[in-house]
């Protein structure tokens, strides 16, 4: 049976053919759509304005890989599927009991260790990215035999028998230990220094990812925020985030908490419903060609409290202040510091009374990576480096307040790549 929802929406398409007009919006849309709210349908596409990351951007990632291995003294590096990987060499490969392995020599040429019933998989990859299967050594393995020893066989052809290999921080014990005992003059360190320096520097097409990103979200989060109701749930809420990222051409999403679970930095699994007078904290992101946003607001249907108002100014005056003290040279802790300084002298502790994390995290391909905004990092900032800036309160048993937003440091200074959100009630009150 036909709804009249469905039989009106019909109607006027058929009106509309007819008298030679576009069908409206709602009539043209997959039926699955035609139940999302208006804020939603009226959100166009951005997906046109991503470029993707080219093979000669992912040489010159190499390039100052070897520059920092140089540096690092290191003789090479070993990657396993993951966000490394796919950053040097567009190899797009999951963790698994089957070792495959890229190692990428200081110079010369470099090898890929793979099953050997993927090697063709694994020369279709290589292909896609600056490494090429021409370009590549490939060593393949049989299920009964020891991938460990072909990355050692690999290193001795190189001279590098008893060198310095980088082991990438996501890679397994299990391969990093394998590799150990099939070559016991092989000194394993961390690559961290190579990887973690290359990829927590942007280049101008990263920013431009990234700041599309953090807008796509930002935008999304408007939409959804439009479309709030009393008596929602949480996960009705979170729905209409997603489907606004998938209107505007990318998948993303929000974790949502209501009232005293917004305490809760990272939520509860409780089911929670969303009533005038409770605050919302909604957390989560997307990704524009593998770079991400990472985005916090926190809102509310109705009045605020006088306490909600001051825990939120409190909140807004600390990441102002993070981002005017994040600076070149100046040590990543100094803006956690400055975070610290402003919620302490609220009232609220100078420790992890309720401030209860770190000010920010490094981003780009990972939703955290390196380096961190916290106490104890003294890593001069550069320009170029990108992070969260994310100062939260939280009162358990009460509400928690968190705004985050994505900031960037310049040659001059710092800056966030969204608007600050103006106040609980309106925390969209400068869109993009």
């Amino acid at each position: 049976m036909i709804s009249r929802r469905n039989f009106l929406g019909a109607s006027a398409a058929t009106l509309a053919a007819a008298a030679g007009r576009p069908a409206p919006l709602e009539a043209q849309l997959p039926q699955q759509e035609r139940a999302l709210p208006p804020s939603i349908l009226a959100l166009q596409s951005m997906k046109d304005q991503a470029t993707p990351i080219t093979a000669e951007e992912r040489q010159a990632r190499i390039d100052r890989a070897r520059r920092l291995m140089r540096a690092n003294r290191l003789d090479a590096i070993m990657l396993t599927g993951g966000t490394s990987t796919v950053y040097f060499t567009n190899v797009r490969w999951w963790l698994s009991e089957r070792l495959f392995a890229v190692i990428l020599p200081i110079e010369g040429r470099p090898f890929v260790v793979t099953p050997a019933f993927e090697e063709e998989r694994a020369r279709e990859q290589l292909d896609t990215g600056p490494l090429g299967s021409a370009n590549t050594d490939i060593l393949t393995w049989q299920e009964d035999e020891s991938p460990h020893a072909l990355i050692a066989d690999g290193l001795r052809a190189r001279g590098l028998a008893s060198g310095r290999l980088g082991v990438e921080e996501t890679v397994w014990f299990a391969y990093s230990d394998g590799v150990a005992q099939a070559a016991p003059s092989l000194t394993l360190t961390s690559a961290t220094p190579v990887t973690a320096g290359c990829r927590g520097v942007k280049t101008a097409h990263e920013l431009d990812l990234m700041r599309l990103a953090g807008k796509v979200t930002f935008k999304a989060y408007e939409a959804a925020w439009k479309a709030l109701e009393e008596g929602m749930t949480q996960n009705r809420f979170a729905e209409l985030v997603s489907a606004a990222h998938q209107r505007l051409g990318f998948s993303g999403s929000a974790g949502v908490q209501v009232g005293e679970y917004s305490a809760l930095p990272h939520g509860s699994v409780t089911p929670q419903v969303i009533r005038e007078g409770a605050i919302l904290l909604i957390d989560g992101g997307c990704s524009v060609e593998g770079f991400h946003s990472d985005l916090s607001r926190t809102f509310l249907l109705g009045k605020p409290t006088d306490r909600m108002q001051q825990v939120f100014d409190v909140v807004h005056r600390a990441q102002t202040a993070a981002v005017r003290t994040a600076a070149p040279g100046v040590p990543a802790q100094s803006v956690d510091r400055a975070a610290r300084q402003v919620i302490g002298d609220a009232g609220f502790g100078y420790d992890y009374e309720h401030f209860t994390h770190r000010v920010g995290h490094g981003l780009g391909m990972d939703g955290h990576e390196w380096p961190y905004l916290v106490r104890g990092n003294t890593m001069p900032l550069a320009p170029g480096m990108t992070f969260s800036d994310e100062p939260g309160v939280y009162l358990r048993g009460e509400f928690g307040v968190r705004l985050e937003d994505d900031m960037v440091v310049t040659e001059n200074g710092a800056e966030l790549m969204t608007p600050q959100s103006p106040s609980l009630e309106d925390p969209f009150g400068n869109p993009v």
